[in-house]
């Protein structure tokens, strides 16, 4: 699995390099200091795309395991809760507490913060493999969810480090692939180690072990500068309406992984084998609906394309309460992925469109925030609507729902 990924960044870090090395000619550097930026960069490559491909796997590599874990603590009161507060506790972490880590990282360095946190990451996130009480498996999670977004932040502001302008856009693209395949591989592969025993998955996290020698001797930090620090506590109010939109795509984008496993394993039986090959597909498919965001954005504005992406997680959910053959999740997995994919970028580049440089990193977190806290409430706002109609009929209603939505934005934008 790792090695797998590994031999998909080489080829990934080469085309990459290729393209770095084809624009430099518009960048006014000595030859000599270049070639030294660049030995320096693809030296640390792989080893940032490793730190990104990190954050994606903060919640898939279990989710194949958590109706198992339900059965094994299934005399715990309202355990159905618990199993799906182990999915998403970590995000709300996220969202809490990513502006103070911010400041923290700041001062005690990118390196050091990576290495500390991908240990914090082998150890709470592989505690699952001996822990025997609930409420410790949810501090472990909390303790795992300050790690991922040390992670996030390391990881985001490095690429702004290495890359500048286009180039920079582009290894974003990348990345976002890089972390979809690497979704696909947790997510697939806890499914196998669940189908063996529930606790395995957990194992897959002991990764943050073997990326740590490649932090230590590979990735390069900058010399830090010292930066006029904004108020952190200002939200750009013209953004408020973007952070909401991130929230509510999160919230819906979020049933995926914390109530479908539910839905095939306890309804249709499936193995966790099959689960995860079905969600990893929606994640893979989440990677292409990113890369196509370019191409809506020729044709359409930010709203428009967000109505559009919005239809086809619509079409996505409803089609889930109407399966009745375990392997079409297949299908309603990629479309409920590659809609996603589209929201999201679309979101960010919303944000983007909307921040003056000196803003932007402020204006991001805030959006980091929104989008995490989305993935907290999910399992919690939904829960109830769950146990009132029943697993089956819940992805009916929130379709029709989506649709409902859909139907008022798209009047209320001919009326404005």
């Amino acid at each position: 699995m790792f090695f797998g990924c590994l031999i998909f960044s080489f080829y990934l870090h080469r085309y990459v390099s290729a393209y770095y090395q084809i624009n430099c000619a518009k960048i006014t550097f000595s030859l000599k200091i270049y070639k030294k930026v660049i030995t320096i960069k693809k030296t640390a490559i792989i080893t940032l795309l490793f730190l990104s491909m990190t954050t994606m796997m903060s919640n898939v590599a279990i989710v194949t395991a958590l109706p198992r874990f339900q059965d094994y603590f299934s005399e715990i009161q309202n355990i159905e809760f618990y199993s799906r507060l182990m999915l998403t506790l970590p995000s709300v972490i996220i969202a809490l507490f990513s502006p103070f880590l911010g400041h923290l990282i700041f001062k005690f360095g990118k390196k050091k913060s990576a290495i500390t946190a991908l240990t914090i990451f082998a150890l709470t996130g592989s505690a699952g493999l001996y822990l025997e009480t609930v409420e410790m498996f949810l501090l472990s999670r909390a303790l795992f969810g300050i790690a991922i977004a040390t992670l996030m932040i390391v990881s985001t502001s490095l690429v702004g480090d290495y890359f500048q302008g286009e180039a920079r856009h582009k290894f974003m693209g990348y990345q976002s692939a890089f972390m979809s395949i690497g979704g696909v591989v947790f997510v697939v592969g806890g499914g196998f180690l669940s189908d063996i025993d529930w606790r395995l998955p957990f194992g897959i996290y002991l990764i943050g072990f073997l990326l740590l020698p490649m932090v230590i001797y590979f990735l390069v930090e900058k010399q830090q500068e010292e930066l006029k620090q904004d108020d952190v506590t200002v939200v750009p109010t013209n953004l408020i309406g973007v952070y909401f939109l991130g929230f509510f795509y999160m919230t819906i984008f979020f049933i995926l992984p914390t109530q479908l496993p539910f839905l095939m394993i306890n309804e249709f039986h499936a193995s966790g084998k099959l689960t995860g090959s079905i969600i990893g597909v929606a994640f893979l498919a989440n990677g292409v609906g990113a890369m196509y965001f370019s191409k809506f954005k020729k044709k359409y504005s930010f709203s428009t394309i967000y109505l559009i992406a919005l239809t086809i997680c619509a079409v996505g959910l409803t089609a889930i309460s109407f399966v009745y053959n375990v392997y079409f999740f297949f299908l309603t997995g990629i479309l409920l992925g590659f809609g996603g994919g589209v929201m999201m970028t679309n979101i960010s580049a919303w944000m983007l469109s909307k921040t003056t440089f000196e803003k932007r990193v402020k204006a991001s977190g805030y959006l980091t925030s929104s989008v995490f806290l989305g993935q907290f409430a999910s399992p919690i706002l939904f829960y109830p609507v769950v146990k009132s109609l029943g697993i089956h009929d819940f992805f009916l209603a929130v379709g029709v729902f989506l649709f409902v939505i859909v139907l008022i934005g798209s009047l209320y934008k001919k009326l404005a």
